[in-house]
């Protein structure tokens, strides 16, 4: 073969070369994930339950993957800022969304003018865990337990409660318990968790479904009184609370789910790898210990049961939210 011949060969073979290495697959398989930092999204703000959820989910998956996960909190509008913003990531996995209830299966019920679309641009890693609320009122308050609270309610024109943001668990609960117990609300709502609780703690308000997570200390430090959690048991750290089912509303039963999410067309592996990471990060004796300690029970499901979980939620919201009349814009 003749000089100009190999190297026309030589030539040819290194294009393909190049052109194979610039195709999705090989660029994939080049780059073991995760080769870099990851952003790990929660919408509220620091030193909240899901801020204290996702940095001890992240500090435990960033160790199990190898790679720094950091923590961004953008937080308002409950949640959706922080949901918006991955479902609008690329979808190459360093971009994770750790999402309650609120954003991901009440606004899209809630609200017509959504800047994004979780069935569509969001898919589900796995549920991580779960929290229950709890019914606080004012320390000034005369309630001392739910039959008393909802005979008070009963005798005026409306009760006001507070909530962490228009289309939150806690407000289309505190609209549930006001069906059920029959009497009236107007809805407080509030963009910054410190806000509503200084609400409660200097009497604006006159109750507020609060997170375990976040009512436990609260309570305990004195600043407000509990009367009912909607756990389906006491909790743990709060034992003397009764339950509703105990106060005599077993329907008040709603309670928050928490889950990674990234951005619609990850690759599967990627989901693949990241849940099985997430579910032994949440369930490592560390991260459970502190997340229980917070208020938190563990799930730590597969991808699909997540999926499965949410699909059936976001059509109980549906119902709920539809029932209420309300509509966000």
């Amino acid at each position: 073969m003749d000089t100009a011949s190999l190297s026309r060969r030589l030539f040819a073979g290194w294009m393909a070369a190049m052109a194979g290495a610039w195709l999705p697959g090989h660029a994939a398989a080049a780059e073991t994930y995760p080769a870099r930092p990851i952003r790990l999204a929660v919408g509220f703000a620091p030193g909240t339950g899901p801020d204290i959820l996702a940095r001890t989910l992240g500090q435990k998956l960033g160790d199990l993957l190898g790679q720094p996960m950091v923590v961004e909190n953008r937080a308002g509008a409950g949640g959706q800022i922080a949901a918006q913003f991955v479902a609008k990531s690329p979808p190459d996995g360093y971009t994770v969304l750790v999402a309650d209830v609120s954003a991901i299966s009440i606004a899209p019920a809630a609200f017509s003018k959504l800047g994004y679309d979780p069935a569509r641009e969001l898919v589900p890693v796995s549920e991580v865990v779960k929290t229950d609320f709890i019914l606080v009122v004012p320390n000034q308050s005369p309630a001392r337990s739910v039959a008393e609270f909802v005979k008070a309610a009963r005798s005026r024109d409306k009760v006001n409660f507070g909530t962490f943001g228009a289309g939150t668990p806690g407000h289309f609960g505190a609209e549930m318990f006001a069906e059920q117990g029959g009497f009236r609300i107007e809805p407080v709502h509030y963009r910054a968790t410190g806000d509503a609780v200084s609400a409660v703690v200097s009497g604006d308000v006159n109750a507020v479904f609060m997170s375990t997570a976040l009512a436990t200390a609260q309570v305990k430090g004195g600043k407000m009184r509990a009367l009912a959690t909607t756990a389906p048991q006491r909790s743990p750290l709060l034992p003397e609370v009764p339950t509703f089912a105990e106060a005599g509303y077993p329907k008040a039963d709603f309670s928050a789910w928490f889950a990674l999410f990234v951005p619609a067309g990850t690759p599967e592996s990627v989901v693949a790898g990241l849940n099985a990471k997430a579910v032994a990060a949440v369930q490592s004796p560390e991260a459970r210990k502190r997340l229980e300690e917070a208020g938190f029970s563990i799930s730590g499901t597969s991808a699909e049961d997540a999926r499965r979980m949410i699909a059936a939620e976001a059509e109980r919201w549906k119902k709920i939210v539809s029932a209420t009349g309300f509509r966000g814009d």
